[in-house]
């Protein structure tokens, strides 16, 4: 089941303020830049680039995604590894709130989400 409408606004607005401090400065945005996605119960945080073989094209990088599980009242946090799979987040592979989801990949302590 997905979130409801409230709480995709009150995410969205998290995550504007999140990508305020995180978002490289608008004159490199061109070639890197980030961006999120809600869709479901989920939330994904992404890097935006040109193509290597096609710069008209935009490709995506994830970065960090968190889902919410209503019966557990907790966003699980997940990272992508080599493999191209979402994995969990060792040190914290769920938190209760959703801006504790953002401090953890704003920190980046492990360096799994920014590298």
């Amino acid at each position: 089941m997905a979130i409801s409408e409230f709480e995709v606004k009150r995410c969205e607005k998290e995550l504007e303020k999140f990508l305020e401090e995180k978002r490289p400065p608008a004159h490199v945005r061109a070639q890197v830049d980030l961006d999120y996605r809600i869709s479901g119960q989920s939330v994904e945080i992404f890097e935006v680039r040109p193509s290597f073989r096609d710069p008209s094209e935009k490709t995506e990088m994830a970065v960090a995604k968190t889902t919410y599980v209503r019966s557990q009242k907790a966003w699980k946090v997940y990272w992508m590894r080599q493999d191209l799979k979402w994995h969990s987040y060792p040190p914290a592979p769920q938190v209760r709130h959703f801006e504790e989801f953002l401090s953890l990949v704003k920190e980046d302590a492990n360096g799994c989400f920014f590298g």
